[in-house]
């Protein structure tokens, strides 16, 4: 295996190990469960008690998993913690706990944790190259929606893009983004990027080939989130 592989397959095996407790997957990986699959530097839950940190804590301890000081460049604050193993020579796999809520730095916008709990499924979830599938508590799709489009990185932007075609209620999702910033602005921010030129290579680069027939279903949808 490769080092990529071998992330994705330990943190598919950490999940197996925590699978019981009290947890949401989000980010990247919640990603997997709604589109094709793409590797994820890292793997993000969401927990609400204090009881089911410390469980999760331990048993990544337990794991060989050893916490780590957060930083700036991270795009979420808040009770934040990172765990981190070596798994090959200066190649890391890291869990991300975001504890009771979850701010993003870029708009100061915040989701509570009972938010994301209510607006989760007990789902499949699969990767890119692991075989097996899990069957975890995830954010669903427009609740991620709302939060990517919130953040608006370019990997949340390209996200989106894949998991617009997953949207139940997109008026539910504007409504969302309206309430803790502008919709307007991320909106443009998100079509500015999905028009560029180039956005279809970058987008191919993460998720590999894709239609152009499927590509314009996708952005026309992103397009259409507009009037919600």
């Amino acid at each position: 295996m490769n080092p990529l592989q071998l992330r994705e397959k330990e943190i598919f095996d950490t999940l197996k190990a925590i699978k019981n407790r009290d947890f949401v997957v989000i980010g990247g990986y919640a990603v997997n469960a709604y589109t094709l699959p793409r590797f994820s530097d890292d793997c993000d839950i969401v927990v609400r008690e204090e009881t089911e940190l410390n469980n999760i804590e331990k048993e990544l301890s337990r794991l060989g998993f050893n916490k780590k000081e957060t930083n700036e460049n991270l795009p979420y604050a808040g009770k934040f913690f990172r765990y981190e193993k070596e798994i090959v020579k200066n190649f890391r796999v890291s869990i991300d706990i975001l504890f009771e809520k979850i701010l993003d730095r870029q708009t100061d916008a915040t989701f509570d944790a009972q938010w994301v709990f209510d607006n989760s499924t007990i789902q499949s979830l699969r990767g890119k190259t692991v075989q097996e599938t899990l069957k975890l508590r995830i954010i669903k799709a427009d609740a991620m929606i709302a939060m990517k489009l919130l953040c608006c990185r370019a990997p949340d932007i390209r996200d989106v893009f894949m998991l617009i075609v997953n949207a139940k209620n997109p008026a539910w999702i504007k409504d969302e983004v309206g309430q803790r910033f502008s919709f307007a602005e991320r909106y443009t921010k998100l079509k500015d990027k999905i028009t560029s030129k180039q956005f279809r290579d970058d987008l191919q680069g993460i998720y590999g080939r894709i239609d152009e027939k499927l590509f314009e279903k996708h952005k026309s949808l992103i397009l259409a989130l507009e009037k919600g």
